[in-house]
């Protein structure tokens, strides 16, 4: 009994605490909010579904009767007293009117009145919308049955042309009371459960305690990072020292926070300054980092790649499935990829491996994207150039070769005859020595190994000894060279030999391709701060695709001209790296049949 009277008085005590029944009002208040917000989201996802079905089983039997409908209205004709008496049976069975409409809007069959007494449909909303679309649908008042009903209706088709409508329909009264039968029972399903969660609330308040309410303020403070928030510590009891604990433990947690904020905005420095693309994922294949770099390699938004699988990141196959062998082992990958884009083709060079914890738990992999495109295209240049080159120098070679074999071996060739063929061993040779000559121009000026220093020039001068010099060629080919100079100097800093050589090799390119009785001028302006010079001929031209290439080396747009005027495939390359090595540029614009205009620019001293 003493037992009993202590349970009593504690129990009593209990239900007077102030600050029971607070935690209980606010624990009530969000069950009952809850419980109402949840029961009118389920009602109204439950009417939602309810109407879905109805119109579903609407739709349903809208496209039953379309396919009774469709042969009666297929036939030219007038009686459809069988397809009334049908329809009237499916009505009764189904539960809904159903209609037949002729295209022209006339009823021909109706499960609730009889078709002859009833108005053209033409102009019904629901057969309006069926014309335009796949089906129509409605909620109105109908004349003809004198109630609010909800409508559907399917055109019916032949050989992919409406011949007629077929539509179904049910009162809004039936459908009313169907929602209303959900409502009532939702109702009753969210009172009971908030019933019982209030009992289970008043449970749960009786076991709080006060200063728990303390600890929780500063839980949630730290969770939003603010570690400065200190729980009292006057009291001596257990609640002190957790207090205490608790204070130490926010000390220790900001210390960690801080360190890793730190290591964290170091590693995405690092990252974000990096060339190679980066791409990490955890287990699941969804990102964890992409760096810049790898944003634009991907042309994605690296910021919003966070927590995405990494397949709706990038459509690049290549990509998630070194990702996926590297999660499925601890090995290294390493493949190559190769991007078609605007710009052209990209090549990729990926490095994928495993990332674990500090227990060597399998955590994620890492990715990284090296554009190797311009190696490529620096290896594309070289194997063409080594290819180019061994050719060019084999040509008058193998000429060569085999003239001194005849030689030595025709012992009959009259002496008219070996000179002849001394004369073609010359020219060959000169040829050969051309070329190794160009070849030794274009390697001095890559490795930029020329120690001459620049001087100021007045380019007029070097224009004039250029056209005096191969003036002679210009007569035999019967080409005028026409120099337009201006009266003042104009002086560049550079190297005499270098601005000669692009002169010479700019005229001898344009007196090679115009024809006898053509026309090569020479003019030299100034523009802002910079020399302009232009060559102008009158010769065949250059294609649009070929202007793309021809300062290429060993690149001719008419071969056999080129070999048979002596060039070496060299002199436009030439004119380009001297051009660039002082601080100008070359270009050329070109209309076949009409000539070409070669345009070197140089900064003035």
């Amino acid at each position: 009994m003493l037992n009993n009277s202590k349970q009593k008085s504690g129990s009593s005590s209990l239900l007077r605490s102030p600050f029971l029944w607070k935690l209980y009002d606010g624990y009530s208040l969000l069950i009952i909010f809850s419980s109402l917000v949840t029961g009118s989201l389920i009602a109204r996802r439950v009417e939602k579904n309810t109407l879905g079905d109805i119109q579903k089983s609407l739709h349903t039997n809208a496209y039953l009767l379309s396919e009774i409908a469709a042969p009666v209205l297929s036939q030219n004709i007038t009686d459809y007293t069988s397809l009334q008496k049908r329809i009237l049976l499916t009505g009764e069975q189904t539960g809904m009117r159903l209609t037949v409409i002729q295209i022209d809007g006339t009823v021909i069959a109706d499960s609730d009145k009889d078709p002859a007494t009833m108005d053209n449909h033409a102009n019904r909303p629901e057969i309006l919308t069926a014309k335009t679309h796949s089906k129509g649908t409605a909620t109105r008042f109908s004349d003809t049955t004198n109630s609010n009903r909800m409508y559907l209706a399917l055109p019916v088709k032949e050989d992919g042309k409406t011949i007629g409508y077929a539509r179904t329909s049910l009162p809004l009264s039936v459908i009313d009371q169907r929602l209303g039968d959900l409502r009532w029972i939702i109702i009753l399903g969210t009172g009971l459960t908030t019933m019982v969660s209030l009992f289970l609330g008043f449970l749960l308040a009786r076991h709080t305690v006060m200063p728990l309410i303390s600890m929780t303020a500063v839980a949630e403070a730290m969770a939003e990072g603010q570690y400065g928030e200190k729980l009292s510590t006057t009291r001596k009891d257990e609640i002190g020292q957790l207090a205490e604990a608790f204070n130490r433990m926010a000390e220790k947690s900001q210390a960690r926070m801080e360190m890793l904020t730190t290591d964290r905005n170091k590693l995405s420095v690092i990252l974000g300054g990096m060339v190679e693309g980066v791409i990490a994922v955890n287990q699941n294949e969804r990102v964890l980092h992409l760096n810049d770099a790898a944003g634009k390699l991907l042309q994605v938004a690296s910021t919003e790649t966070l927590e995405k699988p990494i397949w709706e990141v990038t459509r690049i196959r290549e990509i998630s499935e070194i990702l996926a062998d590297s999660l499925s082992g601890d090995a290294e990958f390493q493949r190559k990829l190769e991007l078609t884009g605007t710009s052209g083709k990209q090549f990729i060079e990926m490095h994928a491996s495993a990332l674990h914890d500090g227990q060597e738990n399998l955590v994620g992999a890492v990715v990284v994207l090296h554009d190797v495109t311009k190696l490529y295209q620096l290896e594309t240049i070289r194997r063409d150039f080594v290819a180019n080159a061994s050719h060019e120098l084999k040509t008058p070679i193998t000429a060569i070769r085999m003239l001194v074999e005849t030689l030595i071996d025709d012992k009959t060739l009259s002496p008219i005859k070996q000179k002849e063929f001394l004369e073609k061993m010359r020219n060959q040779s000169l040829r050969l020595s051309a070329i190794v000559t160009d070849l030794l121009t274009l390697s001095r000026l890559e490795s930029n190994s020329e120690e001459e220093k620049n001087v100021p020039l007045d380019l007029r001068e070097i224009i004039r000894s250029s056209a005096m010099s191969l003036s002679p060629l210009g007569r035999k080919k019967d080409i005028s060279i026409e120099l337009d100079l201006p009266s003042q100097s104009i002086d560049v800093s550079g190297k005499r030999e270098g601005l000669s050589q692009v002169i010479n090799n700019l005229l001898e390119n344009a007196l090679k391709y115009t024809p006898a009785g053509g026309n090569v001028r020479v003019s030299l302006s100034k523009q802002e701060n910079q020399a302009v010079i232009q060559v102008q001929d009158t010769g065949i031209g250059i294609s649009a695709q070929d202007q793309k290439r021809i300062f290429e080396r060993f690149f001719c747009v008419d071969q056999a001209r080129s070999r048979e005027a002596g060039g070496t495939g060299l002199g436009l390359s030439i004119v380009k790296h001297i051009a660039i090595s002082h601080g100008g540029t070359v270009d050329v614009e070109s209309t076949l049949g009409v000539g070409s205009t070669f345009r070197l620019v140089l900064p003035l001293v």
